[in-house]
């Protein structure tokens, strides 16, 4: 089994100047040095379309970068950015590469999770690599990811937790979806939110959480070892909690 990601390398004089105005992060740092950055894609009204990370590796000749995106989200996204392209001079193209993760010591050209310190490095590689769970440390950290817990047209990326896994900017300035997103930021108070709950039984991502009464509360998100992630009502934390067969509890 392999990670199944699409891997595209951008090229042109205006690739950073066009993703700093389409994605939810600031990526005018890799112009600069080798880094990789991850952001979001919004629809206007705020909402998840992709998540993605943008590579600069110092291999790479000046200007081109790295997009590492899920494979099912490829297509739509690819369709996306060529639409607001417009005149930009910015390529996109298959890069052949293939990605590989780890954890321990980073072998050379590996570079770490921007997300959380905990999470596995990552490496794009010539030949296929095998894949890496990291469920169990998503769980732990906190740390979203499609299509488990992140869910085209439907999610938030501050609900998700974008804010605290670097993911969002709020100083770069203007981006698709930007306005509700530093709406959300300043003049609201979140009521729902990523949160980790124990679990017990079976129920699969996806599965709405009720309350004992059948009021809504959540969606189960990534299942783990008795634990999971949850988008959560926050005023609906109590118990029980229930997710089909599955009981649900806050740790």
């Amino acid at each position: 089994m392999t990670e199944d990601r699409v891997i595209w390398r951008l090229s042109g004089r205006d690739v950073t100047s066009f993703l700093q105005g389409v994605v939810s992060n600031d990526v005018l740092p890799l112009d600069r040095a080798p880094g990789i950055v991850w952001a979001a894609l919004l629809t206007p009204q705020g909402k998840y379309l992709a998540d993605f990370f943008v590579v600069n590796r110092p291999q790479d000749a000046a200007g081109a970068l790295l997009i590492d995106i899920p494979a099912d989200l490829a297509a739509d996204t690819q369709r996306r950015l060529l639409m607001y392209r417009l005149r930009a001079d910015v390529q996109i193209h298959d890069a052949g590469l293939y990605l590989e993760r780890g954890i321990g010591a980073p072998p050379e050209g590996a570079q770490p999770d921007p997300r959380h310190p905990a999470l596995p490095w990552r490496r794009y590689v010539d030949l296929p690599a095998a894949a890496f769970d990291d469920r169990a440390l998503r769980v732990e950290h906190l740390v979203p990811a499609y299509p488990e817990d992140l869910r085209p047209d439907e999610s938030y990326i501050l609900e998700a937790g974008f804010e605290r896994l670097h993911g969002v900017d709020f100083r770069k300035g203007c981006y698709v979806g930007q306005e509700v997103t530093a709406r959300m930021k300043h003049k609201t108070e979140l009521r729902k939110g990523l949160v980790r709950l124990a679990i017990a039984g079976e129920a699969a991502p996806g599965t709405p959480i009720t309350l004992a009464d059948g009021r809504e509360a959540g969606v189960l998100g990534t299942v783990w070892d008795g634990r999971a992630l949850a988008h959560m009502r926050f005023d609906r934390m109590a118990e029980p909690l229930l997710a089909g067969g599955a009981q649900l509890a806050a740790e």
